[in-house]
């Protein structure tokens, strides 16, 4: 816990002086003139559009959870939605800590089965990433077209990147296909015996997988419309801030959004800042409308990141409170029987 704890504490300042950075080169007052431009009606617009994507990808965790079989209320599991996209936003470092929050607001709201609960949060994320590196690729092929070929280390970097994250999302598909067992695979590659229940999280995921399986096919088209509406509101954002973009080049920086979210800094902080500025700068749409773009986009996500906080400490609150009144419950039986 401590290590992760410091490697979170790390990759923050990391983040902070990256911005502070950034800030610095493009100038403050520039920032300022460019924030101007985004007025109350168009804020509006963006934070309605970021509340669509959420809620798109509540819809689509509660399509997957169909296919487990698992009939729940779509506003039932929109507050585990909120409270595992806040610690994701807020605490990335701490790898698949946002999955078991809402895994566990899962099964504790609606009695659901640990295995199917974590099942459903694994497949969301395997969705979520092979849409996001369809958009990247994509996103890039773009760019290089629009602007020519970037300089030889920043190649090197993204080819690295994108590899490593293809390769792990073909090996999953060609896994689940071969109905082989990926956590005997883990198993064995650092020498770990491990309980059952990896084991029943896995055979939820080959039941999932199905071809015949509706449900599969409705989410994995949920996930595209969720980045589609991504995309309008990158392409308004643009538009708002000022700058007349092409629909292929919106696409190029949604997709370089995604890439900086790879980096695992808490909210993107710096990191995001620095890759839209050199993709700002290569498509001729500035500077200083790179840093505003990317200041909006994570303000009105904190907005909600820190709804799903307020809604994590609530379920700690009450998961205690539970606990201690069992613990209560438990002595005075005790008591009695003596």
């Amino acid at each position: 816990m401590i290590k992760k704890t410091l490697l979170f504490l790390i990759s923050l300042f990391v983040g902070i002086g990256l911005f502070i950075w950034i800030i610095n080169f493009v100038g403050w007052q520039e920032v300022k003139n460019a924030f101007l431009v985004f007025t109350g009606r168009e804020g509006i617009i963006i934070f309605a559009l970021t509340l669509l994507i959420l809620i798109m990808g509540n819809w689509k965790w509660q399509e997957i959870l169909r296919g487990e079989d698992v009939e729940v209320s779509f506003w039932k599991i929109f507050k585990p939605f909120l409270a595992g996209f806040g610690v994701m936003f807020l605490a990335p470092t701490i790898i698949g800590l946002g999955e078991i929050v809402r895994a566990y607001g899962l099964k504790r709201k609606n009695n659901i089965a640990w295995p199917k609960a974590m099942a459903s949060v694994v497949i969301d994320r395997i969705f979520e990433w092979t849409v996001n590196l369809i958009i990247i690729f994509f996103g890039v092929l773009i760019f290089l077209y629009e602007i020519g070929l970037p300089p030889k280390n920043i190649i090197i970097i993204f080819v690295g990147v994108f590899s490593f994250l293809i390769a792990g999302i073909f090996l999953f598909y060609f896994k689940i296909i071969k109905r082989e067992s990926i956590v005997k695979t883990v198993g064995r590659v650092f020498n770990e015996r491990l309980d059952k229940e990896p084991f029943d999280t896995e055979k939820e995921l080959f039941n999932f997988f199905k071809i015949q399986n509706k449900p599969m096919w409705t989410s994995l088209g949920i996930s595209f419309l969720r980045a589609g509406i991504m995309y309008l509101r990158t392409w308004f954002l643009i538009l708002f801030l000022g700058k007349k973009i092409s629909v292929l080049s919106s696409l190029s920086i949604l997709g370089f959004s995604y890439f900086a979210a790879i980096i695992p800094i808490p909210t993107s902080l710096g990191s995001h800042e620095i890759v839209q500025t050199f993709v700002f700068k290569s498509l001729g749409l500035g500077v200083s409308p790179a840093t505003v773009f990317t200041m909006i986009i994570r303000a009105v996500e904190l907005l909600f990141a820190l709804m799903g906080v307020i809604i994590l400490l609530r379920m700690g609150v009450t998961f205690l409170k539970n606990l201690l009144l069992k613990t209560v419950d438990k002595l005075s039986s005790i008591k009695n029987n003596l």
